[in-house]
């Protein structure tokens, strides 16, 4: 099976950078307990941008990513995000190979 990786950037809405990274934060407390597949979800600000909030993901599957979008427990923290972003400027899926943490 191969693994599926997102790189992306959600721009916040201007000031709200805090809060949307903590509730990006809080959903992945959240995911920890719910979600199948997932080996890292990252979190990042950006150091010249405040709105600008980085996510890195590494899941064992692209199927495992797709099924993490139909629980409830992730539904529900897009919902409380939606609010907050402005939008997203970059995306970009990669083929994960290896690295620290990712057996």
């Amino acid at each position: 099976m191969t693994r599926f990786g997102l790189i992306g950037m959600i721009r916040a809405h201007p000031g709200k950078g805090d809060a949307l990274a903590e509730v990006l934060l809080d959903a992945a407390d959240r995911m920890r307990d719910s979600v199948q597949g997932c080996e890292s979800y990252v979190i990042a600000r950006a150091p010249d941008d405040p709105d600008a909030i980085w996510v890195t993901e590494v899941w064992e599957s692209r199927e495992a990513h797709a099924a993490s979008l139909t629980l409830d427990s992730v539904k529900a923290a897009i919902e409380r995000g939606r609010p907050l972003i402005a939008g997203f400027s970059e995306r970009v899926e990669t083929i994960p190979v290896g690295g620290l943490g990712l057996g």
